[in-house]
C-alpha cells in the first residue's frame, strides 16, 4: 500500500485510527475460552465492530509469540481474515525487530512475504544495515521507533551530543538516508506530543504511528494540534481503550461504540484542517 492510497483510505472514512489488537488471552472475555481459537475469535469480533472507524490494525506479536505455536495460528487466523475480507485496512505488525543485516533480511521475508504484512516497526539501534533488509520490498513501510511514549524513554531518547541533538532528532535525520516519505513511518508516542513540533521540523511529510491515546493518556487533540500535515501523516492507535472497553458478552459492540467516538473527533479534527 503506497501512501496515496493510504491517504485516500483515511478521507474515505474520515478517520486516521489505528486498533492495537493487543489480544491477551486473560483478559478477553470469558465467554470465548470455549472457542478453539479464543484469541482469533476476539480479534474478529473487534474487527468486524471497528473496522468501519479504523484504518489500520497493529496486532502486538509480543500476545501472539507469547503462546507458542497457538498464539502463531492466531496470528495467521487474524492477518488472514483482514486480508480477506477488509482489504482496504493497513496492517502493521508492531514486532519491533532490528538485528544485524542477514537476520533482519529474515524478519522481512516473516512479515512481509509469508505473513503478507503492510509494515512492520523496527528499532533503529544496529543502524542502517539492519534497517536496510526491510526496506527492499515494494509497497511495504518500515516504522522506525523515534520518540517513544514510555517512562524509560527519557533514558537514552532525549541523550544530547556535542551539537546540542537529542537522540531522537539524529535518528530522525540519519534515516531519512536510508528511506522516504513513500516507504518509512516513525513511532512517537502520544504522551510525548509537544515534542512533535520539533519531530515535524526535521520530517514534514513523513507519516507517523502514534501510539498512546486512551489508556496512557494521550491526547488526540495535543497530537494533532503539533504532528498533522497537509497529507493528514497521522496513525493514531488505541489498544486497550478499546479492545478492552468492556468484559462482557458486548465487548465488540463496546469496542465499536469506542471507535466510532474517536473516529468522530478526527473527522471534526480532519474538517477543520481542510482535509475533508
Amino acid at each position: 500500500m503506497n501512501s496515496n492510497t493510504l491517504f485516500n483510505n483515511i478521507k474515505k472514512k474520515k478517520s486516521f485510527l489505528c486498533v492495537g489488537l493487543d489480544s491477551d488471552i486473560e483478559k478477553i472475555p470469558a465467554v470465548l475460552h470455549r472457542e478453539k481459537d479464543p484469541v482469533f475469535r476476539f480479534n474478529k469480533e473487534i474487527i468486524d465492530a471497528t473496522n468501519e472507524y479504523a484504518v489500520a490494525y497493529k496486532p502486538n506479536i509480543a500476545f501472539y509469540e507469547s503462546r507458542g505455536a497457538n498464539g502463531w495460528i492466531s496470528l495467521e487466523n487474524t492477518v488472514d481474515y483482514i486480508k480477506s475480507q477488509y482489504p482496504d485496512i493497513f496492517l502493521i505488525a508492531d514486532a519491533k525487530r532490528g538485528d544485524i543485516g542477514n537476520t533482519s533480511k529474515m524478519y522481512a521475508k516473516t512479515f512481509f512475504e509469508y505473513l503478507d504484512f503492510d509494515a512492520i516497526t523496527v528499532a533503529p539501534y544496529m543502524g542502517e544495515d539492519s534497517v536496510s533488509p526491510f526496506l527492499e520490498y515494494p509497497d511495504k513501510w518500515v516504522i522506525l521507533l523515534a520518540l517513544t511514549s514510555n517512562s524509560g524513554a527519557n533514558d537514552f531518547q532525549f541523550s544530547v551530543d556535542r551539537q546540542n541533538k537529542r537522540l531522537f532528532e539524529n535518528v530522525l535525520q540519519r534515516s531519512l538516508e536510508w528511506g522516504s516519505e513513500n516507504n518509512m513511518m516513525y513511532v512517537v508516542g502520544a504522551t510525548k506530543a509537544e515534542m512533535l513540533r520539533d519531530i515535524r521540523k526535521i520530517i514534514p511529510d513523513h507519516f507517523l504511528l502514534v501510539p498512546g491515546i486512551g489508556a496512557q493518556g494521550g491526547s488526540l487533540q495535543e497530537v494533532t494540534e503539533y504532528g498533522i500535515n497537509n497529507k493528514c501523516g497521522l496513525i493514531v492507535n488505541s489498544s486497550r481503550g478499546i479492545i478492552f472497553a468492556d468484559s462482557s458478552d458486548k465487548f465488540a459492540q463496546k469496542a465499536g461504540e469506542k471507535a466510532k467516538t474517536i473516529a468522530l473527533e478526527m473527522s471534526t479534527i480532519m474538517f477543520q484542517n481542510h482535509l475533508l
